[in-house]
């Protein structure tokens, strides 16, 4: 066969990267189809940056994917350097043989992952066998690397990732989820002694592990995506490209730190986002949805960021600096709308808003499912039921017992696609009840028509439209409350009063009202102290 067939069997369909299934939701296989619109929006930085070159034309270019697992990236990059050179080196065999031993290299983050890596990029999962398409290597591992690493266990934790040393602290069977690229102090270090020599990248692109495999799951389970790109821009590429979660731009555990230097960094220069779930990535869920970056350390300015729904934009790419809130807002459209309302300068809910546990108790905690023989009992709304408690059994904020208060459920959200309702209805609890973490105190007071006034206030779209900007995933803590205005509430707010306070055009309207749903007719749910007995 020649080596142009080689390369032309890659047309015949299906690619077999489209088929294969994930691993696990923490360690997701980049489609073909998106791996290429990230290149695309590289080539096309790339050609801004320098004077119009096509950077698929530049035999000197080298990549590097730090978290390589079927081996997409480098083998869509390889197969665009070698129509890319086809002038510079005319002698196919020896274009291969320079792209795959000079210009793309990868670090597999498994066993598994790195033979398949290698099959896609070399044709064989050995870099020197007798199938390889490429021709100088010497070594079975080739230009894409793997060996286990072990842990540095300190007070049982990983020094460098946090993973659990009860779970992954095992046999040398299994595997240890230690990634070379995130292990280390010198990742410059770390590079040359992987690659050898003075190893400098001009792209390092990829789709990191989102979390660790460590017996933490959903939201409970830590990041961990954030270490590679850390790592990534330590190495000083000229271009990096990398695909994660969403999450970090308005939450996300552990990701404080992280958020803060993204929104800081002048040289991120694009961002496209699919909030949607499932579209990044069809079957797979990510709350929150997924995004790419491109940073560019020539750049200092603002970033352009492209909203992608149902598979195609939203409007035109908006620069903006992504330090002008705590968070990044996500949609370009609800800038114009949100500057109206900080406009004001008033204080907003999250000052109110109640932390975790507002009462002490935990979600498991549970009193008496009716209130004889407790002295003076309180009525606790928990998790799903209501029980009855001594007040003795209450640890903290006491003082909060007999006043009217408003309760939000912490998480809201459904498995679906889209998410338009953001918050719960809200409870009205009367003087004389309390609750576990399952809920926050949205709000006490010393009256039942304030309660009243601010429970309507917290159904409405633009209350619900405000915390959607800073809500990412189910989970709704008191942040999520920090761009809603605390109005008075000596009246009633409707929608129609706060679209006319602060002077919302009829598109502004309209967006507000595509993304956020009416709450059902009841207003609330009332509950008095002896509604249930």
């Amino acid at each position: 066969m020649s080596g142009q067939a080689t390369f032309a069997l890659r047309g015949r369909n299906p690619d077999v990267l489209t088929c294969i299934a994930n691993l696990s939701n923490d360690e997701v296989f980049t489609p073909p189809e998106f791996a290429n619109r990230m290149l695309d929006t590289l080539a096309e930085a790339w050609e801004a940056g320098n004077g119009g070159a096509n950077i698929w034309a530049d035999s000197r270019v080298r990549f590097l994917d730090p978290c390589t697992k079927s081996g997409v990236f480098l083998r869509e990059i390889t197969s665009r350097l070698t129509k890319g050179l086809a002038q510079e080196i005319p002698d196919l065999p020896a274009r291969v043989d320079h792209i795959l031993t000079r210009q793309v290299f990868g670090i597999g983050i498994t066993h598994l992952t790195s033979l398949l890596a290698r099959r896609s990029v070399y044709c064989s999962k050995h870099a020197n066998g007798k199938h390889s398409i490429a021709r100088s290597f010497r070594s079975d591992d080739g230009n894409i690397w793997f060996k286990r690493m072990e842990h540095t266990w300190q007070d049982g934790k990983c020094v460098y990732c946090g993973a659990s040393q009860k779970t992954l602290d095992r046999g040398e069977g299994l595997e240890t989820h230690a990634y070379a690229f995130i292990h280390t102090d010198d990742i410059m270090a770390r590079v040359t002694e992987l690659f050898g020599g003075d190893m400098q990248f001009d792209v390092i692109i990829g789709n990191p592990p989102y979390q660790l495999d460590d017996g933490g799951y959903g939201t409970s389970a830590a990041p961990i995506y954030q270490l590679f790109v850390e790592k990534a821009l330590a190495l000083d590429p000229r271009y990096a490209v990398f695909v994660t979660p969403s999450r970090w731009m308005a939450g996300g555990k552990g990701l404080d730190k992280y958020r803060e230097r993204m929104l800081s960094d002048r040289r991120m220069r694009r961002i496209v986002d699919y909030p949607k779930l499932y579209e990044g990535f069809p079957g797979v869920k990510i709350r929150g949805g997924i995004s790419y970056f491109l940073w560019d350390r020539e750049h200092n300015g603002p970033c352009e960021i492209q909203t992608i729904w149902d598979g195609k934009p939203t409007g035109p790419a908006v620069a903006r600096y992504l330090d002008a809130y705590d968070v990044l807002v996500r949609r370009n459209e609800a800038v114009p709308i949100l500057e109206k309302i900080r406009a004001k300068g008033e204080p907003t809910l999250d000052r109110r808003v109640s932390s975790q546990k507002p009462f002490g108790l935990r979600t498991f905690f549970h009193g008496k499912p009716d209130p004889k023989n407790i002295k003076n009992p309180v009525k606790l709304f928990g998790s799903q039921k209501v029980s009855y408690v001594k007040r003795s059994d209450i640890p903290t904020n006491v003082e909060w017992i007999d006043k009217w208060k408003v309760l939000m459920t912490r998480v809201q959200g459904t498995s679906a696609a889209i998410e338009t309702k953001f918050l719960s209805k809200p409870i009205i609890a009367a003087p004389g009840t309390a609750c576990t973490e399952s809920y926050l105190v949205a709000g006490h007071f010393d009256s039942e028509d304030e309660a009243k006034n601010y429970a309507t206030y917290l159904r409405t779209r633009f209350v619900r439209f405000l915390v959607s900007l800073r809500k990412s995933t189910q989970d709704a803590p008191k942040h999520v409350y920090a761009f809603v205005p605390d109005l008075p509430l000596d009246q009633e707010w409707t929608d129609a009063k706060l679209y006319k306070r602060y002077g919302l055009t009829q598109d502004e309207i309209a967006f507000i009202e595509s993304q956020v749903a009416e709450h059902d007719r009841e207003l609330f749910d009332e509950a008095a102290p002896d509604d249930d007995e």
